[in-house]
């Protein structure tokens, strides 16, 4: 089963075959001769800078595989597996055999495909992974890995660009090194401000404004002060060639209003009082505000990631912490606020290129309404619908961001699909979203409802796989 690293593994000879999710004869065409080879820019994940710089190499596939995948762990619950082997004291050899164990009750959740494509790609196993096979599977992918490297991985999937998810107040000690060495994947960070949001819990907040006080080499007592340090991470971001900035909120941001009122609020959380909701949204839109205007001015692209219900089991919050697997989709209202944040950086001409991501499915065609409304002509798909997102990132998922896109904006702009992963062996993602993306091309091929023309065809694939996120974030400019 052992496959060297310096090329790809062959294709699975099992049911990942060469022809995997793709049903038609057009389906196949498109995926071969235009979505297979193309490089990858995976342009929001939640990799370690630090790994990516020491080329780390990991120890087994539980290291690698499970250690921060909280796809996996929800999986695990749910087949009953206790959290002594998801998360807890169990050896990484007992996490694995735990996970092996859950595999086969995976049929029909994207992790069963995931997983062997993933098998597949970086150890040339073909063997589907069970209870029986674990053992065997355990030994030779960690005899593979003490060999293959986090470089080795990147260069194993032609990955072109990735941008890691950074918070201002992290030194980007590690991007420098990045920078500095000769890997040929270009790695960016992406500012990522989240914890500047958490007025409501003043202990966490305190700790984190000192810790952008020694970032930035700025002293913090007022709002004034917050958004000059944030501006001046936002610069130093800048210079090490981030192009993005990304925000996770359950709500989408308010119009800014009382600027004299976010103030004082701020002043107040930084005291240590509780803030109420209503005072946290009335703060978080007018930083927010001003973040979007920084983005504009630097041709930057600002994300929303919005839907999310997060930590709901106490349980888990108190013994693991946030991002155990506990995380859910919400049904929150978007619409309005989303409108009028977007309406108030757009009408002085501040909004900045946006990816709108939703992870509830029942606001797709809000969100791609939405994307249509902010469209000014200056570039070509300024606003975007995002791609499906966490719990949305499977067949089916994505088939309906796709066709919301199709319907109600312009498929042929979309920039296409990231990992939004923790590990390396991820990217096979990309390529599980380009069998989708040309399966539902070709079939609409093979039906007469677009035309059979695999030249006009397969390059609306080259540039949603590729082309469009190349020419629209900026990475090469200054």
């Amino acid at each position: 089963m052992s496959q060297s690293k310096s090329t790809p593994p062959p294709l699975a000879s099992t049911f990942i075959h060469d022809d995997f999710l793709l049903g038609s004869d057009c389906a196949r065409r498109l995926f071969h001769d235009h979505a297979k080879d193309q490089p990858i820019i995976d342009f929001h994940n939640h990799l370690s800078p630090a790994q990516i710089a020491g080329n780390h190499c990991f120890g087994n596939l539980q290291e690698a595989w499970l250690a921060e995948d909280h796809y996996k762990w929800r999986a695990m619950r749910a087949n009953g597996i206790p959290e002594s082997h998801i998360t807890g004291s169990a050896s990484p050899e007992e996490k694995f055999f735990a996970w092996a164990s859950t595999v086969p009750r995976t049929l029909r959740n994207p992790l069963y495909h995931w997983t062997h494509l993933e098998l597949a790609r970086y150890f040339g196993i073909t063997t589907p992974l069970t209870s029986e096979s674990a053992p065997e599977i355990w030994q030779e992918t960690k005899k593979i890995l003490s060999t293959t490297r986090v470089h080795d991985m990147l260069a194993m999937q032609k990955v072109q660009i990735l941008c890691t998810t950074d918070d201002p107040a992290d030194t980007l000690d590690h991007h420098e090194s990045i920078r500095r060495s000769d890997l040929p994947t270009k790695v960016y960070p992406t500012f990522r401000p989240d914890r500047a949001f958490q007025i409501g819990d003043p202990v966490a907040f305190r700790t984190w404004i000192t810790k952008l006080e020694i970032a930035s080499s700025y002293t913090i007592t007022s709002l004034d002060d917050l958004l000059t340090a944030l501006k001046q991470r936002h610069d130093a971001f800048h210079e090490l060639g981030c192009r993005l900035s990304d925000h996770s909120f359950p709500n989408a941001p308010q119009a800014p209003d009382a600027q004299s009122a976010a103030k004082e609020i701020f002043s107040r959380a930084l005291a240590g009082e509780r803030c109420t909701q209503e005072e946290q949204d009335l703060y978080t839109a007018n930083v927010m505000h001003e973040i979007g205007r920084w983005n504009a001015a630097r041709g930057w692209t600002m994300q929303l990631h919005l839907g999310a219900l997060r930590n709901n089991s106490s349980r888990l919050m108190q013994s693991f912490g946030p991002d155990a697997g506990c995380d859910s989709i919400g049904d929150q209202l978007q619409a309005k606020a989303l409108s009028a944040f977007l309406d108030s950086l757009d009408r002085t001409d501040e909004l900045p290129k946006t990816i709108l991501y939703n992870l509830n499915p029942a606001d797709n065609h809000i969100f791609a309404a939405m994307a249509g409304n902010f469209q000014d002509g200056s570039l070509p798909g300024k606003i975007q619908h995002g791609s499906a997102w966490w719990f949305l990132d499977q067949k089916e998922g994505i088939e309906a961001q796709l066709n919301t896109l199709s319907n109600l904006g312009l498929l042929g702009r979309f920039v296409g699909m990231v990992t939004d992963s923790r590990s390396f062996l991820s990217f096979p993602r990309h390529e599980y979203f380009r069998r989708v993306l040309c399966n539902l091309l070709g079939t609409d091929m093979e039906r007469g409802e677009i035309p059979m023309d695999d030249a006009l065809v397969g390059s609306l694939v080259r540039d949603i796989c590729y082309g469009n996120a190349s020419n629209y974030f900026g990475f090469h400019q200054g």
